[in-house]
């Protein structure tokens, strides 16, 4: 299942639109921060979904019933790029367990590329929920091997996707590689990829405009 955000909320839309600037992009502050509101919205967005129990409130003139969450779930993303959508979730999940994971594209000279998953540092994942947060869904396949490697290893219970932008052919080929059941919450859906893998029109290397260009390996 796909949520585009975008469709529902014209402030993620404005932010996204905001992030695409190229007259914007070279405030790296305010690329981080609409960032960080997307994940903001995503993780409200996803809380109506999450079980929910009741609980007495002690209050100063007496006792109140209120709904808190059953379980908190686990926010994972994929480092380094998504620490400013994590880190929105994180906002609003202020007492989840946090996993990082180091997942990047290793280019061969030929220009081809694939996947290295060098960590993944995290809690116990069995029987949780787990959020897994990355701005750009691209072609899927760093997702992917997350996935696979988190059902593999750990056993979560059900995975969330969260992304800034995502591709229609991302989204695509983690549902037919991972199933139906991960639910991919993105702040707007681009159609096309070029020959290398990039979300056109896209908004760039969101790692880049966020931390600085890096060295390429």
């Amino acid at each position: 299942m796909i949520v585009n955000l975008s469709e529902q909320h014209s402030l993620v839309s404005n932010w996204v639109s905001e992030l695409r600037d190229i007259n914007v992009q070279n405030d790296r502050l305010r690329f981080r921060r609409n960032l960080e509101r997307i994940g903001e919205v995503a993780a409200y967005e996803m809380s109506k979904e999450l079980a929910w129990k009741e609980v007495e409130t002690q209050t100063p003139l007496g006792i109140h019933n209120s709904k808190v969450l059953e379980t908190q779930p686990v926010l994972a993303t994929i480092l380094r790029a998504g620490l400013p959508l994590h880190n929105g979730m994180l906002n609003y999940f202020d007492k989840a367990d946090n996993a990082f994971v180091s997942a990047y594209r290793k280019h061969h000279r030929d220009g081809s590329f694939e996947i290295s998953l060098d960590y993944m540092s995290c809690p116990s994942l069995e029987g949780r929920t787990v959020i897994i947060s990355d701005p750009m869904l691209a072609t899927g396949s760093s997702i992917v091997k997350t996935i696979a490697v988190m059902q593999a290893e750990y056993k979560p219970a059900n995975i969330h996707v969260v992304c800034a932008i995502a591709s229609s052919i991302g989204i695509e080929f983690i549902h037919r590689e991972c199933g139906e059941q991960v639910k991919i919450w993105c702040g707007d859906i681009d159609d096309e990829l070029t020959a290398k893998g990039y979300i056109v029109p896209g908004l760039g290397d969101a790692g880049d405009l966020a931390f600085g260009t890096k060295m390429q390996s």
